[in-house]
């Protein structure tokens, strides 16, 4: 059974001139514990496709099954099915200025559990493992680049989520800070299973995933 499973999935834009494709039925199966990554150009889809799969957004058509059960943006638990199913980590970190590290962390777990001391333990627990405790009660504006990501990604994991989305997590890193974040998904990925759908540019990046796909004029090629 698969954890993710999307079935003919497409996705259009209106446009002044009239209506732009982007996705042009999607077919993709991901497993527990795999590591994936989509390639392609600037404005191929990568990142349409994983808003889809994480349900930020809607298609036009086409389902989208988790645990062979279907899914839509539009139900009714949607917000409650994504916090605790599904992590995020974008390009741009989109950490609370006005929080610290571990009150960033902390924030998915409590608006999940509504219990606040239980959220900044786990957050706390995080921060150790991804060797940011002495900077838990930094705020973004004091951290590094590498830093900030690492929150991000300690933020995305806090409901240990069944699978997380990278879009691009490497994008503003430099190069030592971005082998030091793939090593950590990595590590992830072996120690705890995780499973990851992460869209990048870098090839090398792809490489080191257990399968890659490349999008391609709105369709996905192995």
């Amino acid at each position: 059974m698969s954890l993710l499973k999307v079935e003919n999935l497409c996705k259009s834009y209106r446009e002044s001139t009239g209506k732009l494709e982007v996705l042009k039925g999607i077919n993709l199966a991901v497993e527990s514990g795999e590591m994936i990554a989509i390639t392609g150009e600037s404005g191929s889809g990568k990142s349409t496709l994983l808003h889809l799969l994480g349900m930020l957004d809607s298609a036009d058509s086409g389902e989208i099954f988790y645990f062979e059960k279907l899914k839509k943006a539009t139900d009714k638990d949607i917000n409650e099915f994504r916090n605790k199913t599904i992590g995020f980590v974008f390009q741009f970190h989109y950490l609370l200025e006005d929080f610290t590290a571990e009150e960033n962390i902390a924030m998915p777990m409590f608006l999940a559990t509504h219990n606040f001391g239980k959220s900044l333990k786990e957050a706390r627990n995080l921060l150790h493992s991804f060797d940011l405790y002495g900077r838990r009660e930094h705020y973004p504006n004091q951290l590094s680049g590498g830093e900030q990501q690492r929150v991000a990604v300690a933020r995305a994991l806090i409901n240990k989520p069944e699978i997380v989305f990278a879009d691009e997590p490497t994008g503003n890193l430099d190069a030592k800070h971005s082998d030091e974040l793939i090593g950590l998904l990595v590590d992830l990925n072996k120690q705890n299973n995780q499973t990851f759908v992460m869209v990048t540019h870098n090839l090398e990046i792809a490489d080191k995933m257990h399968r890659k796909f490349h999008l391609e004029y709105g369709v996905i090629i192995k």
